[in-house]
């Protein structure tokens, strides 16, 4: 994904699972993959004589009690299984798309693009890793292997080749440099509120910044007494740009419904005076945001695709999805076929995991 995506995404209302907590990848994959789902009681720890060899891998030592692997593994399966499962699963589904197509993403692309955008915000790798750590609390390898690696894959899988219009130049410039609405707008999630509301503005259109801080549900814009950034044309939000457009400094609009459960009213302050007027003075700007826009959505679809189009039963969840004519192991017996599993299940662990940068 693009790096502004990537970082939202990361957020966004969405699924997370390219921000997965791939400190305790090891663990789950060995308590979730192998199904070791037994979860031990602190009191049963292992304790064994001094100098006794431990059977199974000691983490630690309380006293005369060891922890061993098996009770952490069980841990983290309670606490973070889902999350790692998750981003296990989609990576295997990437991997496996991209071994049926001969594609292979390398350290070095993985490298390179990390290079390509800590440069883009005037930082070194390093630096850029420093600032997901902090700011994300996401590791390098997290960053490598959740994040980069199945981005460059999926782009892979997508393609490069897009095709854009003179329309979309046009619309994009309008959007980036064309003249944009100054306003302040109350949020609100429920169509009946919006009413009470609208009738508050309407009595009382000089204490719009106070029905703002009553009302609104942006928290954000409700410090500010409703203020936004300007409105521009193109940006995704039809009705609230329409609705914006019509407006004369300090009218106020009517409730406009911007989606379900999603009703704005805007007070009009004002134009912003377009400061690029010619198009040929950023046409090559406008060009790569579109192709990458471009190609973030194709990346999304073929996502969607492939997850249509593979079985995957995941007995954490107790959830399938995917093609139903097709004959799958069933948690029962998957520790019988934990041997025939462990090469993907690594790999799936492994992909993207590379040495990082000095």
């Amino acid at each position: 994904m693009g790096e502004a995506k990537h970082l939202a995404t990361a957020a966004a209302g969405g699924k997370r699972w390219w921000l997965v907590l791939g400190g305790a990848a090891g663990a789950v994959v060995a308590g979730v993959l192998l199904m070791q789902s037994w979860r031990a009681q602190p009191g049963q720890a292992a304790t064994e004589p001094a100098g006794q060899k431990a059977t199974a891998k000691a983490l630690a030592r309380v006293g005369k009690d060891t922890i061993p692997y098996d009770l952490v593994a069980a841990e983290c399966v309670t606490r973070h299984g889902k999350e790692v499962l998750d981003d296990l699963i989609n990576r295997m589904i990437i991997q496996q798309a991209c071994e049926a197509n001969n594609l292979v993403v390398t350290e070095e692309d993985v490298t390179a693009e990390v290079n390509r955008i800590a440069k883009r915000f005037n930082l070194d790798p390093q630096g850029w890793y420093a600032m997901l750590q902090a700011e994300r609390n996401l590791s390098p390898q997290q960053y490598r292997q959740s994040v980069i690696w199945p981005m460059l894959a999926l782009r892979k899988l997508a393609g490069e080749q897009v095709d854009i219009t003179e329309e979309d130049l046009n619309k994009a410039f309008v959007r980036n440099y064309g003249p944009r609405v100054k306003a302040k707008m109350i949020l609100l999630d429920r169509l009946n509120q919006a009413q009470e509301c609208w009738e508050a503005v309407n009595k009382a259109p000089a204490e719009f910044e106070q029905l703002a801080q009553k009302y609104s549900v942006d928290a954000n814009s409700r410090s500010l007494g409703g203020a936004v950034p300007p409105i521009p044309r193109f940006s995704g939000s039809d009705e609230l740009e329409k609705a914006a457009f019509k407006l004369k400094e300090g009218e106020i609009s009517g409730i406009v419904q911007m989606a379900s459960n999603r009703y704005a009213i805007i007070k009009c302050e004002g134009r912003t005076e377009p400061i690029v007027t010619d198009i040929e003075e950023v046409k090559d700007g406008l060009y790569d945001e579109i192709k990458e826009a471009k190609i973030q959505q194709s990346v999304a679809q073929v996502f969607e695709k492939l997850k249509k189009e593979t079985r995957v039963d995941n007995y954490l969840s107790a959830t399938s999805s995917g093609p139903q004519d097709r004959s799958v192991i069933s948690g029962s017996n998957i520790q019988q076929t934990g041997a025939t599993q462990a090469a993907p299940i690594r790999r799936a662990a492994n992909t993207g995991r590379a040495t990082l940068d000095n």
